[in-house]
């Protein structure tokens, strides 16, 4: 009874993993990467610094406004977080007649500004780090709830085949302390094993806080018999804040300094993530604040309403236990909370899961192949999974490392730019796909891993002639951000140039036809 219990388990880990396996190897991949997509912005911005302090670039991103808009009816700042980034300001101007409604055009009414300068700069169209984050659960080219409906099932799919595997592996602890190198496939089920338990509660973890943030899409019926709609829910769990509409007279530009004091001593130093400045020229002038993410565990920023003179006139009620509890479940799945030490644990976790899903990927071909190649037989659902294996577990890096590439080839002034950098991504990841098609497996495998190679090695140099920035002028300056990225994308060349050559050893070595080498051996 517990062999068929466990053979059913067995099967259905092997399925769930392998159905959605190519999936979800993006998805862990992509969000990994989305622990660092602020450090990866600073790296694609080559224009702007590592900020000092985020409440101070939020006083210079007002002082910026106070001396060239305003006559504006609203201002917004979004300063970057002190892991670095550019200030962001907003304005909408005012209308042309009393009567007109106030617009901002998105194209013209914003600037960039140094956070520590406060001057403003010119920083090329991209989307840097938040590219991955939104690739990670909104996929890409398709309706976001599409999208985000994919992500949930394979999440589902991936917990279902996380619990199974513990399950099937009776030894799992103790095969975590064996790994055992150039056994074929006992080297791919050891390398599954480790890395699946090394990281197993991150694992659990990430995968159901995954699906639990997006509960309410997946399972709507409780919000259904409780409001009318989901307006009226989300006000309810998440109350906005209440900005008066009264107006005052005419009075000076609005000076933040008072209600960056207000908030310092109310949130204990925290800082503000953004800023937004209603009716600044008025006597009636209030501001709004969120507070940072990476101020608390809870991924629902506190909010606060302030008038000109600091004076708080609304502030975020407490939480239900319900909405504290949804709001902690997001905030360990993004993990914006997590200092230097912790964001680089949930990283290595990261990839840890994303190895995993990649070996389970490979060991399912590497099983099925020695029984075909025993028949001399070919299969198409084998090759079939062959080329999505090649392609998604080579093809994805090599599509970043032309995502980082395209960053500095890109010109500046391109239409759409943003947009061109994720084309070369998706281009990259594309042809992967399409050259392990045309291509034997194991000649695939070493010319993609060449590539993928050749291009992590390349980013750097490219960089350094096109921004004049390095590995070592950035250490001798201090910018130990963009020195790290550098250093890791010389060290992704080298694992990659590795995995190469030890491709070409064991494809050099593999006999052309197995059962004339069986057959030749037991003559001989």
């Amino acid at each position: 009874m517990k062999a068929a219990f466990r053979q059913s388990m067995s099967w259905l880990h092997t399925w769930t993993g392998l159905l959605v396996g190519w999936i979800l190897f993006a998805v862990f991949l992509s969000g990994t990467l989305a622990y660092f997509n602020s450090e990866i912005t600073l790296w694609m911005q080559p224009e702007t610094s590592q900020t000092r302090s985020q409440s101070d670039a939020v006083a210079k991103g007002g002082a910026w406004l106070q001396q060239n808009h305003p006559d504006a009816v609203e201002w917004s700042i979004f300063p970057a977080n002190e892991r670095g980034g550019a200030v962001r300001v907003l304005w909408t101007p005012p209308p042309a007649t009393p009567d007109a409604k106030p617009v901002r055009d998105p194209d013209r009414d914003i600037a960039w500004l140094d956070p520590n300068t406060g001057q403003q700069i010119n920083v090329r169209d991209t989307m840097g780090g938040a590219f991955f984050y939104r690739l990670h659960f909104d996929m890409h080219y398709m309706p976001r709830i599409w999208g985000r409906w994919i992500v949930g099932v394979c999440a589902m799919f991936m917990f279902v085949a996380i619990l199974t595997g513990i399950v099937v592996h009776r030894k799992i602890f103790t095969d975590f302390f064996t790994l055992r190198f150039n056994k074929g496939q006992r080297s791919w089920l050891d390398a599954h094993n480790v890395v699946g338990v090394l990281a197993l509660p991150f694992h659990i973890m990430i995968t159901f806080t995954g699906f639990v943030t997006l509960a309410s899409m997946y399972m709507p019926w409780g919000i259904a018999a409780n409001f009318a709609n989901d307006d009226d829910y989300f006000k309810s769990a998440f109350p906005q804040p209440e900005i008066p509409d009264t107006r005052g007279a005419p009075a000076p530009p609005l000076d933040l300094a008072a209600a960056l004091a207000t908030v310092d001593a109310r949130w204990n130093g925290a800082s503000p993530s953004s800023v937004t400045v209603f009716r600044p020229a008025d006597t009636s002038a209030v501001v709004r604040m969120f507070q940072t993410s990476s101020a608390q565990i809870d991924s629902r920023a506190d909010a606060i309403v302030m008038n000109r003179a600091g004076e708080v006139i609304w502030a975020k009620a407490g939480k239900g236990a319900a909405t504290q509890t949804f709001g902690v479940m997001v905030g360990l799945h993004a993990g914006r909370y997590a200092g230097p030490d912790l964001r680089w644990l949930y990283f290595l976790s990261g990839l840890g899961g994303t190895t995993m899903i990649g070996t389970g990927l490979i060991l399912w071909t590497v099983k099925r192949k020695r029984k075909h190649a025993a028949k001399s037989v070919a299969h198409v659902g084998l090759r079939l999974v062959e080329v999505l294996n090649t392609g998604t577990i080579v093809g994805f890096p090599l599509g970043v490392a032309a995502y980082f590439i395209a960053n500095r080839l890109v010109p500046l002034d391109t239409v759409e730019r943003a947009e061109a950098e994720i084309g070369w991504f998706f281009a990259a990841w594309g042809v992967s796909y399409i050259y392990a098609a045309l291509r034997p497996a194991p000649r695939a495998w070493f010319e993609l891993l060449a590539a993928a190679a050749a291009a992590f090695a390349a980013i750097p140099l490219l960089s350094a002639f096109t921004t004049g920035r390095n590995l070592f002028t950035s250490i001798a300056s201090g910018d130990w951000t963009r020195a790290t990225i550098d250093f890791a994308l010389l060290a992704t060349a080298v694992l990659f140039a590795f995995a190469a050559r030890k491709v070409a050893a064991k494809s050099d070595a593999a006999p052309s036809h197995p059962r004339r080498s069986r057959e030749q051996a037991q003559t001989s």
